[in-house]
């Protein structure tokens, strides 16, 4: 077990990309040398920010990967407004962008980790056939969401004529994690936002849709990580994508006891093995 064991957190390298008008802040966590097995690149969810992953780069570093990860546009570090888009398909281009610098750093098979809104985004890289992408995991992917009939009504119309109108995202922080340490840290961290525009909630509900649509053609190896008591996000969406998805493709589990942020549980340790698992029957021989 060792190998999966949670080690300080360690500072990532972050720089700034310029990609067009806008500047997404970058991390790497480096291995010594550089000759892990595979790279992971870290796609975090709504509201939050790259930094709140370090312990998850550590374990997979210290399980001898590479990793890489970035704020999206309009959180964390990086430009924009909270919670908004430049355009409808801005995060699917900024994560196209961000591969290309991955792979000007490393040759290594490159694995997108996506957790939530991060999922997502990850989700529809590969269905949009981004080059460079070997292998997928999705955390608690955003393919469905709690919305109520208020919502619903608004999403429909909102998008079209007030589609940067940001308003709270809702999010309740007491159903990120079962432990108070984390949803404290969450809302005492001047990095997380509670801002969500029309035109970003708009897409992850359509791409979501999307996505679970598509799942019975399927192709790129993929696990599927989500949690069975999850009120931020549907874990139906989650199993009805992993029912209709080629079996021999998609790895699907769901862990019944657990809130929304798995990486960040109290049994934790047991997400970290099953995802190194995964990569090492993949990536080490």
């Amino acid at each position: 077990m060792s190998s999966i064991a949670f080690h300080a957190a360690q500072k990532p390298q972050t720089t700034l990309l310029e990609h067009g008008e806008q500047s997404l802040a970058f991390y790497h966590w480096p291995q010594a040398p550089e000759v892990g097995q595979a790279a992971v690149l870290l796609l975090h969810g709504l509201g939050e920010h790259m930094g709140r992953y370090g312990h998850v780069a550590s374990a997979l570093q210290a399980a001898g990967y590479t990793v890489f990860g970035y704020d999206h546009h309009g959180h964390g570090l990086s430009s924009g407004l909270r919670g908004d888009l430049l355009h409808a398909q801005q995060l699917v281009d900024d994560v196209g962008f961000v591969i290309e610098h991955v792979r000007s750093l490393t040759a290594s098979p490159l694995v997108l980790l996506g957790h939530s809104m991060g999922g997502l985004v990850a989700a529809r890289a590969v269905a949009k056939g981004l080059p460079h992408i070997d292998a997928l995991v999705m955390s608690s992917p955003a393919l469905g969401a709690h919305t109520n009939l208020l919502q619903k009504i608004l999403l429909a119309t909102l998008p079209h004529f007030s589609p940067h109108l940001r308003v709270d995202n809702g999010v309740k922080t007491a159903w990120l994690a079962r432990d108070a340490q984390v949803v404290r840290a969450y809302q005492l961290d001047p990095l997380v936002h509670r801002k969500i525009s029309a035109a970003l909630a708009s897409w992850i509900i359509n791409e979501g849709v999307k996505t679970v649509q598509e799942a019975s053609t399927w192709h790129m190896p993929s696990l599927l990580l989500y949690a069975g008591q999850d009120q931020l996000v549907l874990p139906q969406a989650s199993a009805a994508f992993a029912h209709a998805a080629p079996p021999e493709v998609v790895q699907a589990h769901c862990f019944n006891v657990m809130y929304h942020e798995i990486f960040n549980d109290p049994e934790k340790a047991m997400v970290i093995a099953k995802l190194q698992s995964w990569l090492d029957s993949r990536y080490k021989t």
